[in-house]
């Protein structure tokens, strides 16, 4: 809201300073001077109220930045009478902060939506009916109802049977793991199985969730500003605009000598060039599917020299896949995916879903299932095309077909982090299947690529188990794995780290928003990503696909070089003007129609950045694919 209100205020900054300028310049047409110089006066003051506030504030906190020229040249104008030179500058002036305004109101969204993943309500047992009461009414003891695909809403433990639960937004955990009676369920948890009671264990206000919103709000709050690239060179600017005009004034004892050089001095090149070659920067990311929320994180974006990776759903796909396929009878693999996926299309365990959708990718028309029968977190049993088919955990087929089924497949059990998935056919075990969260496709040559534009360490940081950490990273030439972080774990990792350069970091669960925020920059996966790993990141991936990274990091550093360039052609320019207007070859009116003719040419040169194209290892041109994968993105195809 407050970046909103901003962004308005600058706007009718703008609006006021234009007006005054051109009913200005028609009363002058129409030969009433004096009408005109009143008007340009009234455009002017407002837009100089406002900077003079915002130099006190700037200089409470210890800035000394650009708009005390901005301010001298303005004043300077108006109390020796040089009206439309002060209305000329105030246009310029107030475009520039409009549009840094208008960079910066799209930086970052309130963090409600944080709190949207947990429900407002939970379900509680009360003299044996059940009522809905809010999250702050619920006390330690009390038995809640966690129902099919709702959130736990607080900490707690099984209370009944058994519970399948995802923690994978919390933990980074892939695969759903199934809790018996007793066992803690973290808030934030998703129940992936049928119902389940949970005694509560703390309040909502001590729970797992809200520890890590906490964590993410102390996280934005404690972060350093970025630096904006204007302010780099603005105590230099000023020191050689003072000298200048005070020493034009000092030899020639001609005020307006030294109103001529303030005027020329006015620093719209850095006022205009850098936001709109970053404003543009910015535009040309969200082409490659790359949403940067701000001019700043852009900037940092291009001195990026730190990458800290979350596993699951970022340097993965973050979906269980059928890594290998073993027959034990005279089955084909296509065999039997065919009755596997038929029999699954009954349950709705996150695995059962990752087989439907194996077989459905390769065309296979499966039959409806009869007879089906559920044992949650375990399998499905049922009749296809006449046959008995069972499909589930090792135990599950065992249970109920012939031969010792478990020490068949233990003994290819698979990788570290996978799933085995048993098929019985006709009470004989069939085969069985090994599902894993896989690493994304061309990984590899991505980091390779990351290395080559200037990312000088790359590091995993996980939740998930020491063993599935190394298992995936193993391959990739990483500078550091760690694993088995928690949310602080993770943003202590994100500090120590910018020892060594800027640092970014990459994430999509509820545990990675602490950290997304407290990195220089931090990188969200959108398409899938937690709402909360969104909301703290200062960069959204719109499509599911990690080499927009890459892209993404390009544009940010070709923007920043045409912004660099750009500031300075200009301020060169400008400095050679404000010599010219201290001999007194240029009056104060002049030295504003010059600094305009210098604007121009800046922003025209700003605004190739909307012509950048980033050239990813594999692809030629991103273009090509840009409007189809945002559509990929939209509509949540992997």
């Amino acid at each position: 809201m407050a970046a909103f209100l901003s962004t308005r205020r600058d706007l009718a900054l703008l609006v006021i300073g234009l007006l005054g300028l051109l009913t200005g310049l028609a009363l002058l047409a129409m030969g009433r001077g004096g009408s005109a110089d009143l008007v340009w006066s009234v455009g002017v003051v407002p837009i100089l109220a406002a900077l003079l506030v915002e130099i006190v504030r700037s200089l409470r906190n210890g800035d000394v930045g650009l708009d005390i020229v901005a301010a001298l040249s303005m004043s300077a104008a108006l109390v020796f009478d040089e009206t439309l030179a002060a209305a000329v500058v105030a246009v310029m002036y107030s475009g520039g902060t409009y549009l840094e305004s208008f960079a910066a109101g799209r930086a970052r969204r309130e963090m409600s939506a944080l709190l949207s993943r947990v429900p407002r309500t939970a379900t509680r047992y009360a003299d044996g009916t059940l009522e809905d009461v809010s999250l702050d009414d619920i006390e330690p003891g009390d038995l809640l109802l966690v129902r099919r695909g709702d959130v736990a809403p607080v900490d707690g433990t099984v209370a009944s049977g058994a519970a399948l639960v995802d923690q994978s937004a919390l933990t980074g955990e892939a695969m759903p793991i199934r809790l018996a009676q007793g066992h803690d369920v973290m808030s934030g948890a998703m129940n992936a199985g049928e119902t389940f009671d949970l005694r509560a264990g703390r309040r909502a206000a001590d729970s797992t969730y809200a520890g890590i919103v906490r964590l993410v709000e102390a996280a934005q709050k404690s972060k350093a500003p970025m630096a904006r690239m204007a302010d780099r060179y603005s105590l230099l600017f000023l020191a050689v605009t003072v000298a200048l005009a005070t020493a034009a004034w000092w030899f020639t004892g001609d005020p307006v000598r030294a109103v001529a050089v303030l005027v020329v001095a006015t620093p719209c090149p850095l006022i205009l060039a850098v936001p709109v070659a970053l404003v543009a920067g910015l535009s040309r990311a969200t082409h490659f599917g790359v949403l940067v929320k701000g001019a700043a994180p852009l900037e940092a974006l291009a001195g990026i020299r730190t990458l800290i990776l979350d596993k699951t759903g970022t340097l993965t796909d973050g979906q269980p896949r059928i890594v290998s396929t073993q027959s034990h009878g005279n089955l084909s693999g296509d065999d039997m995916l065919f009755l596997a996926a038929a029999m699954d299309q009954a349950s709705k365990h996150p695995i059962a879903q990752a087989i439907v959708a194996v077989a459905r990718d390769r065309g296979l028309v499966l039959p409806v299932p009869a007879d089906v029968v559920e044992t949650a977190g375990e399998g499905v049993a049922g009749t296809i095309n006449g046959q008995a088919v069972l499909v589930g955990s090792p135990g599950f087929v065992a249970a109920r077909t012939s031969g010792n089924v478990v020490n068949d497949v233990s003994r290819v059990s698979g990788d570290p982090g996978s799933v085995v998935v048993a098929l019985g056919v006709d009470g004989v075990l069939a085969g069985h299947f090994v599902l894993a969260d896989s690493l994304r496709s061309g990984t590899a040559t991505l980091l390779a690529g990351l290395r080559k534009a200037g990312i000088q360490r790359i590091i995993l940081a996980t939740g998930d188990r020491r063993v599935v950490a190394d298992a995936v990273s193993g391959t990739l030439g990483l500078d550091g794995v760690h694993a088995d972080l928690t949310p602080d774990q993770k943003v202590s990792l994100v500090l120590s780290e910018r020892s060594h350069g800027t640092v970014m970091m990459v994430g999509d669960g509820v545990n990675d928003a602490p950290a997304l925020a407290s990195a220089d920059v931090g990188v969200a996966m959108g398409a899938r990503g937690a709402a909360a790993s969104v909301e703290a990141a200062d960069v959204v991936l719109l499509v599911d696909r990690l080499d927009r990274l890459l892209s993404g990091i390009e544009v940010a550093r070709g923007a920043h070089r045409i912004a660099l360039q750009s500031v300075v052609a200009g301020l060169g320019l400008s400095v050679a003007g404000m010599v010219v207007a201290a001999l007194g070859y240029i009056t104060p009116v002049q030295g504003a129609l010059l600094q305009e003719v210098i604007d121009i040419a800046v922003i025209l040169n700003a605004l190739r950045a909307l012509r950048i194209n980033p050239q990813v290892a594999g692809q030629t041109d991103l273009r090509q694919t840009a409007d189809q994968d945002l559509r990929d993105g939209v509509s949540g195809t992997p």
